[in-house]
């Protein structure tokens, strides 16, 4: 396998999935860092009211389409009870967004499904529910633990959603099926990032991945894993490939080392990783994944190529170095030539050495 050069990433990108496959309408948003954990946001919005007991005000605006019923949603959420201004659950604490289908959600999450239903793909909202169409009147004692009768606050992601007919969550979903639609999503993105729409790209790049969580590759073996990680690596690349582009390189070194702790001697995560490293001045870390990733591909010019310019960058700033030393501690002293008087006066000294000498010399004769 050869690594391409930066410009012919959008071809790389897709070059293994060029056969068509039928996809599902779907909606995805990359999630945002999470807001500190000092409460409830304090929102200035307008207050929308959705259902006698469910009120929404938007903290950031989504796009495209809401979902309807029966579509699979994925979202994140804080929870709180409004009276004590208790944190019961955070999804990101765990990293898994909560997979919900509308029209089949629990009973205690009632109300939480009324507001999302009134949501678009990236909207972060705020979400108060009373306790009717939360945990009720008994509320819940075990996890999580929320008293009797409160009313809910919920600051919500709704990350993006699936149009489905069937309804059928993750978990109902056979081997086959689960990696089948992480594999659209994955085409799905190829395409949008050969027409250079990145954001759309990773949205459904991060909707594959989705699929394929840890709970689910842990139960997976032999061909059944490598069918997994054949569709979950890609993905990962893809997105540090995305934000690469964007300049997020932090980010971009998360998902190759992501493939590389699956394959460390994966080239195409070596090599982007190694990118994202030389573009925040890592220069010795990039170095290193160059150098590794040439062992498998001695005569790929892009590594050439990179290897070359940390050579450059390392000169220059050497250079650079010296100029600095130069300017701080000034050019070296000249010696100063020596004058005649200099010169007459080291003749007397050895004029008077000489005479002393001799005079010593006599002494000891006599």
């Amino acid at each position: 396998m050869v690594v391409e050069a930066e410009e012919q990433q959008s071809q790389a990108v897709g070059k293994d999935d060029e056969n068509e496959i039928v996809t599902e309408n779907s909606a995805f948003v990359h999630p945002e860092p999470p807001q500190g954990d000092t409460g409830p946001p304090k929102v200035e919005s307008p207050v929308e009211i959705l259902h006698e007991k469910v009120s929404k005000q938007i903290i950031k605006e989504g796009h495209g389409q809401k979902p309807s019923k029966y579509s699979t949603c994925f979202l994140h959420y804080k929870a709180w009870t409004e009276s004590t201004g208790h944190k019961f659950e955070d999804t990101r604490h765990e990293q898994r967004p909560l997979e919900m289908i509308l029209g089949k959600e629990k009973k205690e999450m009632t109300g939480l499904a009324i507001g999302v239903s009134s949501m678009k793909s990236g909207e972060r909202a705020l979400l108060h529910v009373g306790w009717e169409l939360g945990y009720g009147e008994e509320g819940s004692f075990s996890f999580p633990n929320v008293p009797p009768k409160a009313d809910i606050l919920y600051e919500v992601e709704l990350i993006g959603f699936d149009e489905t007919k069937e309804g059928k969550t993750r978990g109902d979903m056979t081997v086959e099926e689960r990696i089948g639609a992480a594999d659209r999503r994955k085409m799905d993105g190829n395409a949008l990032f050969k027409e250079e729409k990145l954001e759309e790209a990773m949205q459904q790049y991060e909707m594959a991945i989705a699929y394929m969580g840890d709970d689910f590759m842990f139960q997976l073996f032999g061909k059944y894993r490598d069918m997994a990680l054949a569709v979950k690596n890609p993905c990962h690349l893809n997105t540090a490939a995305c934000l690469i582009k964007l300049k997020r390189f932090e980010e971009a070194i998360g998902q190759c080392s992501i493939v590389l702790t699956e394959d460390e001697n994966n080239m195409k995560a070596l090599f982007r990783r190694g990118k994202a490293r030389a573009e925040l001045g890592q220069t010795d870390a990039a170095k290193e994944d160059f150098l590794k990733a040439r062992k498998f591909s001695p005569g790929d010019k892009a590594i050439v190529r990179e290897l070359r310019l940390l050579a450059e960058h390392e000169k220059a700033i050497y250079q650079k170095q010296r100029e600095i030393y130069k300017g701080i501690f000034g050019p070296r002293p000249e010696p100063k030539p020596q004058t005649n008087n200099q010169l007459i006066h080291l003749l007397v000294l050895f004029w008077q050495w000489l005479v002393s000498f001799f005079k010593r010399e006599r002494a000891k004769d006599d």
